[in-house]
């Protein structure tokens, strides 16, 4: 079992940024795919970005959508078992709430391929 905790949400004017950060515990972190999606009222889950856990603190190693490709960055830290998702640039289409997934083996877009989820965070970008 892995347990995921976000945190860094809340409300930031278009043009802002915003950190958020998911704490896992349980299951060894250092080993799992780790993924951020969000979620927008009437909206299906959507895929943001995902990291791998080979992943070498470059570029390498990690995928994001089209839509925050270039504005959002994800990284990880191994020894404090957290996932970090820096949103710069944000949009008021850009608010949702944000999960955080964990999954064994290679980083996938496929919300239906991770068994492990958050309980979410709520970003809102006014404008």
């Amino acid at each position: 079992q892995v347990q995921l905790v976000e945190s860094g949400g809340g409300l930031v004017q278009a043009g802002g940024s915003l950190r958020l950060s998911c704490v896992a515990s349980g299951r060894t972190f250092s080993t799992n795919a780790m993924a951020w999606f969000r979620q927008a009222p009437g909206k299906d889950r959507e895929f943001v970005a995902a990291i791998g856990w080979r992943w070498s603190g470059t570029g390498t190693g990690t995928d994001y959508s089209d839509s925050v490709k270039g504005r959002f960055t994800i990284s990880r830290d191994n020894a404090k078992n957290t996932v970090y998702l820096q949103m710069n640039s944000l949009k008021p289409e850009d608010t949702a709430v944000y999960y955080c997934a964990a999954k064994s083996g290679a980083i996938l877009s496929g919300s239906e391929m991770y068994p492990y989820w958050g309980q979410g965070t709520q970003v809102t970008v006014s404008s």
